[in-house]
């Protein structure tokens, strides 16, 4: 299997079964509901996680919550730890509407920053780091490879945070001193505070994947600032940290990236209620993963109407799909896991057990859920069978009316009599 790497703008071969494969995948800011848009990296994870381990793949996948950021004490003043347990447990619900399971680890900032604080220790220890009026900043100019991920020289990187307490303009916060209206702050041995967003994550990923893993995943907007930091952070301390580098497009609303800053997000709660899970799914997979796409009510009838063309097939008489059907499937996953390439292969197939197969990589098996009729409805269907074999037409024509008119059709195939619910 080979994925493209935002770091080589290449693709790259995967190590060949088992592995292992280790990735970690920036989740949510917990300050509010997350947008559809949160949910694109979690879902390309878990997808991902699921056709690895298909494919004999051994995988451990690490999506954190990160909640102590400043948008959460901007959010909540003086109640950002109630506001982020509160936004922590919205985010599970919603995200287990989706029915693909739970990552294998989900760590939080406010669980590990004790090890934090030794990250940066050891990067000030070794002059990659410096402390100043309680703050610590990470020295930019220290690290020759900074810019590499974004594509930026290293003498032209755009300025993070202005603050006159920096060396250079181009550096970065690894600590950060408790302000007035913060309600939470831990101890360090540059005072009272907080880290900052950066180490979170290369505290988190390494904590639980090692100094060195496969994939590291995200939207295309943690590109810059956010995975560049993380990448100065730990190979300044030799890791080698991250290997693939997975930059997934944004999600677009009105021809806009959608972003809770811009007021044209769509809380995954609400498009859940809406769409239901098989249909957001499904509008998923029709998109590449690097690629942006667009949400509108056009875009998610039409992933309605797929997902419903798909609970039809199951309706139908199978039928075998020819020989290598399943290799045409497995090599548009393969090659960069295209969804929409093997979502297009999925739509030929009229074979029952191949399809269901398929399906239930991406948690849509729901869809191949054959409708069980009741009792009186099964009923009303053998004494039909009973009144053909007769050849009664005409009691065989009204038992047939009486079953349509209570929501099932009846189909005469070559195995028998079957009932299928009226859409």
């Amino acid at each position: 299997m080979r994925l493209y790497d935002t770091y080589t703008r290449s693709l790259v071969e995967l190590p060949p079964p088992p592995g292992p494969i280790r990735m970690y995948f920036c989740g949510p800011t917990v300050y509010q509901r997350i947008h559809v848009g949160n949910a694109v990296p979690f879902v390309l994870s878990l997808w991902l996680k699921r056709w690895l381990a298909a494919s004999g793949y051994e995988t451990k996948l690490v999506v954190n919550i990160t909640d102590i950021n400043d948008k959460i004490y901007d959010a909540a003043p003086g109640a950002s730890a109630q506001l982020a347990a509160d936004a922590t447990r919205w985010y599970l619900e919603d995200t287990d509407g989706l029915g693909l399971g739970r990552p294998d680890v989900e760590p939080t900032a406010v669980e590990t920053v004790a090890e934090q604080v030794a990250m940066i220790e050891e990067l000030v220890a070794l002059g990659f780091a410096y402390p100043s009026a309680g703050d610590v900043y990470f020295r930019v100019a220290r690290f020759p490879e900074y810019g590499k991920l974004s594509g930026q020289k290293p003498d032209q990187v755009e300025e993070q945070e202005p603050n006159p307490r920096k060396e250079d303009p181009r550096d970065f916060a690894l600590w950060k001193a408790t302000k007035p209206g913060e309600d939470t702050s831990w101890n360090s041995p540059w005072g009272k505070g907080r880290p900052g967003w950066h180490i979170e994550c290369s505290v988190m990923s390494e904590k639980h994947l090692g100094p060195e893993f496969e994939i590291h995943g995200g939207g295309l907007d943690l590109v810059f600032p956010h995975h560049e930091n993380e990448i100065a952070q730990s190979r300044a301390l030799g890791h080698g940290f991250a290997q693939v580098w997975m930059h997934n497009g944004m999600l677009r609303f009105a021809g806009e990236e959608m972003h809770k800053s811009t007021g044209n997000a769509i809380t995954l709660h609400d498009a859940l209620q809406r769409w239901g899970r098989e249909t957001l799914l499904v509008f998923f997979l029709t998109g590449h993963w690097r690629k942006p796409l667009e949400f509108s009510d056009g875009t998610l009838e039409a992933a309605a109407t797929r997902a419903a063309g798909f609970r039809e097939v199951f309706r139908g008489s199978n039928e075998v799909a020819a020989a290598g059907s399943w290799g045409r499937f497995a090599a548009a996953l393969d090659d960069d896991f295209n969804t929409p390439a093997a979502l297009a292969v999925m739509h030929e197939w009229r074979d029952h057990e191949l399809l269901r197969r398929a399906l239930a990589v991406f948690g849509l098996d729901a869809l191949a859920d054959a409708d069980e009729a009741p009792p009186a409805i099964v009923e009303l269907a053998e004494q039909r069978t009973a009144a053909r074999s007769a050849r009664d037409f005409e009691e065989s024509d009204r038992l047939r009316a009486e079953i349509e008119a209570a929501g099932w059709d009846v189909r005469d195939e070559a195995e028998g009599v079957r009932l299928v619910r009226r859409r």
